[in-house]
């Protein structure tokens, strides 16, 4: 009676009989299904190697049942992991096209079952599925490992050479402006949009890659930008800007709104047009950023990503530069109504909404989602804590403002 190993020492020769076709037959199953990875000819035939590689090895562990742990990735699918990472072809697509593999071959490994003792085929089956499985999450885990390392080293020598040419452009020296669009590939005779990104909580470098991608590629599709620029600034930070379409300036609208779930904050400065737009919005971008990190963490709610326009700050922005100014100005304003407590928050944030919503108690009230009565209650109290009165309504608001933006940097 053949034991268990030279039954699957059977199988997987005859396995090895159609290897070719059962490989060509991957390959076109691979393209048709992940569409990420039908890239051109030099890229197709690195996949076709690594396909050829990992079935081959996978037929020997099969066949030659060593102990799992001595397994090496074959060199071409290393090889082809790498090549991924560059392309910016995601992870999944790869892990995909294993498990697609895994799958087919097992197809094929099945049809042959006919030619061996119906006795042992229940167990034969489940022994291939098992071992198999084995070499899958091994070398997955293997090529998975140097798509992340070739992806964060590619990273950060194309984020090197984007950081030298945005640094020029954004100083006051002269640049080659082609030379720059040729290096960036990215238009600078545009409109564009600067954001800042930086991450809620910890985060790895190799995380806020894939974070600031995915905002990346959610705000190409709402603007309909031509073309996006992501700089990274470092490893907790990178800068991102969006050419928009002809007529985007006009019709801008401060809707660049957060994708679902992003982990990132975003500073987001003012169209502009042209080499200055680019820097102009850059700056905004930047004092947003200034004016977010000023308030302390967890002012917007603990794990709660704030998204804030330049137009949502600017007043503020403009004060920003020189807090001990913007507290003397603050407190100076508000009187009592600048206190470091939570009495204080409350009837600072009611009277701000109130003169932004021009005094109506109602508008005020479904903008806080509180009674009217309760708005008039707040209003008359905050109003009565100022040391001049509600008189100068311009200077309140602006203090208001930058108590709401700036938190306790500015107050009592």
């Amino acid at each position: 009676m053949p034991t268990q190993q030279a039954l699957v020492s059977q199988l997987v020769d005859r396995l090895r009989g159609t290897s070719e076709a059962m490989i060509t037959d991957l390959v076109r199953l691979t393209l048709v299904q992940i569409d990420a990875l039908d890239h051109d000819a030099a890229t197709r035939s690195l996949l076709e190697a690594s396909l050829s590689e990992n079935v081959m090895a996978a037929l020997n562990f099969l066949q030659q049942d060593f102990d799992p742990e001595l397994l090496e990735a074959p060199s071409a699918a290393v090889a082809y992991a790498r090549t991924l990472a560059q392309r910016d072809v995601p992870l999944s697509a790869l892990v995909r096209a294993y498990r697609i593999g895994h799958s087919r071959v097992l197809d094929h490994a099945f049809a042959h079952l006919d030619a061996l003792p119906a006795e042992h085929r229940v167990a034969l089956v489940l022994d291939v599925v098992r071992r198999s499985a084995l070499f899958i999450d091994h070398v997955c885990e293997q090529v998975g490992r140097a798509y992340e390392h070739e992806r964060e080293r590619w990273v950060a020598s194309q984020g090197g050479v984007r950081q030298q040419w945005v640094g020029a452009l954004l100083g006051a020296g002269p640049v080659d402006r082609a030379a720059a669009e040729r290096a960036l590939r990215y238009p600078l005779d545009a409109v564009h949009v600067a954001c800042t990104l930086w991450p809620v909580g910890a985060m790895t470098s190799f995380d806020l890659v894939t974070a600031v991608d995915e905002v990346r590629a959610h705000a190409v599709a709402a603007l309909r930008a031509r073309a996006a620029l992501v700089v990274p600034t470092d490893e907790r930070e990178a800068r991102l800007w969006l050419a928009l379409p002809a007529g985007g300036e006009r019709r801008w609208q401060g809707d660049l709104a957060p994708p679902e779930g992003t982990a990132l904050h975003a500073a987001v400065g003012r169209p502009g047009a042209g080499l200055e737009g680019f820097r102009t919005s850059a700056r905004q971008s930047a004092r947003v950023r200034e004016i977010l990190t000023a308030k302390p963490a967890g002012a917007g709610g603990a794990g709660t990503a704030r998204w804030v326009h330049y137009a949502a700050v600017a007043p503020v922005a403009l004060m920003a530069g020189d807090l001990p100014a913007v507290r003397d100005f603050v407190t100076g304003t508000l009187g009592g109504l600048a206190c470091r407590d939570a009495r204080g928050a409350t009837l600072r944030e009611t009277l701000r909404v109130f003169l932004a919503c021009r005094r109506s108690h109602t508008a005020a009230a479904r903008a806080l989602n509180l009674h009217r009565n309760s708005v008039q209650y707040r209003v008359r109290r905050a109003t009565a804590l100022l040391p001049d009165g509600p008189a100068d309504d311009f200077n309140v608001r602006a203090a208001l403002l930058a108590a709401h933006w700036l938190g306790d940097a500015v107050l009592a």
